[in-house]
């Protein structure tokens, strides 16, 4: 299990390396923190539920509207967006984005995370 979480702590810190990402989680499906690279750990734990509350809410909504799951969740905010994106049935990965920065390769960076995160949680 240490080898998991230090692989999953690699995945986190590439993520961090993304121009704009001030933070990011991985964190179980229902809600629990699995790590994460933040400045205020001190709301980390409910940053990890709100953010698999977020999400499932939505899986529900597009689900119920025979939409499909969504690929994953955007809230914006004047002072920056956060992001939430399912990695497979365990788990899911959350990025804290600037304002200022586009959003292009922050989604392609996340999807790559999420597979990676996927991939360790089998």
């Amino acid at each position: 299990m240490a080898d998991t979480i230090e692989l999953i702590e690699k995945v986190l810190a590439d993520m961090k390396k993304v121009r704009g990402v001030e933070a990011c989680a991985a964190v179980s499906r229902d809600g629990l923190l699995i790590s994460a690279i933040m400045q205020n750990k001190r709301f980390a734990e409910s940053f990890a539920a709100m953010s698999a509350t977020m999400l499932g809410a939505a899986e529900t909504a597009t689900t119920e509207l025979n939409k499909g799951v969504p690929d994953r969740v955007i809230v914006e905010s004047k002072r920056g967006r956060l992001i939430t994106a399912g990695a497979g049935p365990k788990a899911l990965i959350v990025v804290l984005v600037d304002s200022n920065t586009g959003l292009g390769l922050v989604l392609l960076e996340l999807e790559k995370s999420a597979e990676k995160l996927k991939e360790l949680l089998l």
